[in-house]
């Protein structure tokens, strides 16, 4: 009975009855046609370093503070951050901006030309990069501030800006130039649809409201995000 107590366990594979997988025996279970899973996000802050000192802040604190707020929150997260360069004088506003200036992708998809045939002569190119307007293979002379009202619009294609932004966001800025009234919005488009020549209804009137870009068979919009963000932070 003893050598019976003493003997090795048996090698032999225990019945169907006996076995008992292991979890880690399992294999994994396939998902062919699973989807794509969040892995993270991306928050654009738009605020310039100007911005940031009136406010008594600078950009590298903006960005300590907001890393020690998910390091609180979600201990094995991973961060990164880099700040987006624009050219100096770059209308709109910060955060699309920045949007652009990063790549993101409805920003770029916003501003990228539709497919020209090669037959077919663009009759308007708005340069974005170099701030110039281009009618019928000519540059036009636009003035800074009537470049500045049209990039604006463009920029936000589709959306009805009121005369009140439009004051607020191209003239708030300019220490050295008093800001118009809202009513001489109306002068500075007139004189840009005049340099717009037959391509002026581009620029739409919402009566009562304000001005809007919408899309247009004869334009073309080039961007151009310039010297690529470094990474700061």
């Amino acid at each position: 009975m003893s050598n019976l107590a003493l003997a090795p366990a048996p090698t032999t594979r225990p019945t169907h009855l006996q076995a008992v997988p292991r979890p880690e025996q399992h294999a994994p279970v396939a998902t062919p046609n699973a989807g794509p899973s969040a892995r993270g996000f991306a928050l654009y802050v738009g605020i310039d370093e100007a911005k940031a000192a009136a406010d008594g802040v600078n950009l590298g604190t903006l960005v300590d503070a907001l890393r020690r707020t998910i390091a609180e929150l979600a201990p094995t997260a991973e961060t990164y951050a880099t700040v987006a360069l624009a050219p100096q004088g770059a209308g709109g506003r910060d955060v699309d901006v920045v949007r652009l200036a990063l790549h993101e992708p409805s920003a770029v998809a916003r501003t990228r030309p539709e497919p020209v045939d090669e037959d077919v002569v663009t009759r308007v190119i708005v340069d974005i990069s170099r701030k110039r307007v281009v009618i019928d293979g000519e540059s036009a002379n636009f003035t800074y501030k009537e470049f500045e009202l049209l990039q604006y619009l463009v920029l936000r294609e589709g959306r009805t800006i009121d005369r009140g932004e439009l004051v607020s966001s191209l003239w708030s800025a300019q220490s050295d130039e008093e800001a118009p009234g809202e009513r001489t919005i109306d002068v500075h488009v007139r004189r840009l649809r005049a340099k717009l020549g037959r391509y002026e209804d581009i620029v739409r009137t919402v009566r009562g409201v304000g001005y809007r870009f919408d899309r247009h068979a004869d334009v073309v919009i080039r961007y151009g995000t310039g010297t690529p963000s470094p990474d700061r932070f």
